[in-house]
């Protein structure tokens, strides 16, 4: 018989069909033989009693979370779109794949909310096209084998997501809810359990498709913004810290850190980067986050131009029930409370009045601009309790509107607060890492060219990282398997020689 060289694909084979053989070892002590052991087994629901489908349901998602707890720590990579710039998108999405089989839809990427939501194919009043150059989807439960409606009975309305928000008509027997935005704007519908589709990152170059049931939001109507087709989007996508968060419910079960962040890019064609794990770079500076509040909240202390603090008393930041500091990528601009925005405003303008033209355009202060930026306004920083800063620069805290005159117009992009609470927005997010680690209570930011790639931690609280830059990668990488491979090769002997009657010694 000829010898033969097996080609590499051919063994790669052979070692992932040995590593699904089953393997069963026998162990005899002494020289009685082996007896028989049989185990009464019982029903846990019996035949002769009707079973609440919800119960059955709660059962199977306590089952799953225990088969899922295996994936503990990978990173989940999502692709980002869109922009801080308000006369183009003003707005940050990403896409994620829901369903059975997946279908993927496009959701605005929100700090400041809970819930996962997407429209339903129900709604008629809906936008049906968007200006943004996507194809809108629309969700139907009825096309999708894993999906199902969450009743009013079912255990998870009465407890996980039992909010103010949530509503139980009797008419319709459906888990709903209705939410209102800071905009205006508002969402109602009901919730539905069904599969979240991701590839996550287990470890250095293997990407493994991973799927996990979560709870979301079908919207069946929509208000105010939301209805306009100009930026009209899937869904939103929720990333605050309630229990109801696809960041909650992942890390919850061990799939994922109880941790995310994200690099939003402001510049070019906008985009950036969004994982659900800890980015990790060594000039992050982080702040405690304000314990027991609905949203990320943190203790604004001081802001400062051109290094010299502003005549603001910071009781005016302190957290209260109607007052505070919050994050939210779901905003657009930045607002602050009038007893900070008017000292920001004036000292801005006072600063560079000798080397710019100022004007008032539609109620807001603008400058006529014909040097470079960096070269008129000065830097902003705004300092956090724990002595962490964040500086602006000034295309951090102006917005170009156009050209006036030969000369560039630029305008603050701070908005006056109509209530007691500032809300840091997209336009001073950009061009940085922001870490939202919930397991110790903090955020984290450093500035950051967000088209650059990322290291990522893989584990929480471990060394070990990846680069974000190699997460479009698919399938098992070729050294991985070829780890494997010994390992499979001699589980594959191992049967053939249980088969023939081979006994080792």
């Amino acid at each position: 018989m000829r010898a033969f060289a097996a080609p590499a694909q051919f063994l790669i084979f052979l070692a992932l069909a040995a590593l699904t053989l089953p393997v069963s070892v026998v162990v005899h002590c002494g020289a009685a033989p082996p007896r028989t052991t049989v185990l009464p087994l019982q029903r846990a629901f019996p035949l002769d009693r009707r079973v609440d489908p919800d119960l059955l349901r709660a059962r199977d998602r306590v089952r799953h979370a225990r088969i899922l707890q295996t994936v503990v720590g990978g990173v989940v990579d999502f692709s980002v779109e869109g922009s801080s710039d308000p006369l183009r998108i003003g707005l940050y999405f990403t896409k994620v794949k829901l369903g059975s089989p997946p279908k993927v839809f496009n959701v605005q990427i929100d700090t400041g909310s809970d819930v996962l939501w997407v429209t339903c194919s129900s709604c008629s009043d809906c936008p049906q096209t968007s200006g943004l150059g996507i194809e809108l989807s629309f969700f139907d439960s009825s096309s999708s084998s894993t999906s199902y409606l969450v009743s009013c009975s079912d255990p998870l309305c009465t407890s996980q997501i039992q909010t103010m928000s949530t509503e139980c008509p009797p008419q319709s027997n459906q888990c709903s809810y209705s939410f209102q935005y800071g905009d205006g704007s508002g969402t109602t519908g009901h919730y539905v359990s069904d599969v979240l589709s991701f590839d996550m990152v287990m470890g250095q170059s293997l990407i493994a498709n991973s799927s996990a049931p979560v709870v979301f939001g079908c919207s069946t109507y929509q208000s105010g913004d939301l209805t306009k087709s100009d930026k009209a989007i899937d869904g939103i996508f929720g990333f605050g810290g309630g229990d109801l968060s696809v960041i909650s419910q992942l890390s919850s079960r061990g799939i994922t850190p109880k941790v995310f962040s994200h690099c939003l890019r402001g510049d070019g064609s906008g985009g950036g980067i969004m994982v659900l794990g800890e980015i990790l770079e060594p000039s992050i500076v982080y702040s405690p986050l304000v314990p027991s509040q609905p949203h990320y909240n943190l203790n604004l202390q001081s802001i400062a131009v051109n290094g010299q603090p502003l005549p603001i008393d910071p009781a005016v930041f302190a957290t209260t029930n109607n007052r505070g500091t919050i994050i939210d990528s779901g905003t657009t601009l930045t607002y602050l409370v009038e007893d900070a925005f008017d000292p920001f405003v004036n000292t801005i303008t006072a600063t560079v009045s000798q080397t710019v033209t100022p004007i008032i355009s539609k109620g807001r202060q603008c400058f006529l601009v014909s040097s470079r930026l960096s070269e008129t306004f000065p830097p902003v920083s705004l300092n956090f309790l724990g002595g962490a800063t964040m500086l602006l620069k000034p295309e951090e805290y102006l917005i170009n509107v156009g050209f006036t005159e030969g000369a560039a117009l630029w305008c603050i992009g701070f908005e006056k607060a109509q209530e007691g609470v500032s809300i840091l927005g997209d336009l001073v997010l950009k061009d940085k890492i922001f870490v939202y680690d919930l397991a110790r209570q903090r955020i984290g930011w450093a500035p950051y060219d967000c088209s650059m790639s990322v290291n990522v931690s893989v584990t929480s609280g471990k060394d070990e990282f990846i680069n974000a830059g190699q997460l479009s990668m698919s399938s098992f990488s070729r050294d991985m398997l070829l780890e494997l491979l010994p390992i499979g090769l001699l589980i594959l002997l191992m049967n053939v020689a249980r088969a023939t009657g081979f006994h080792f010694l």
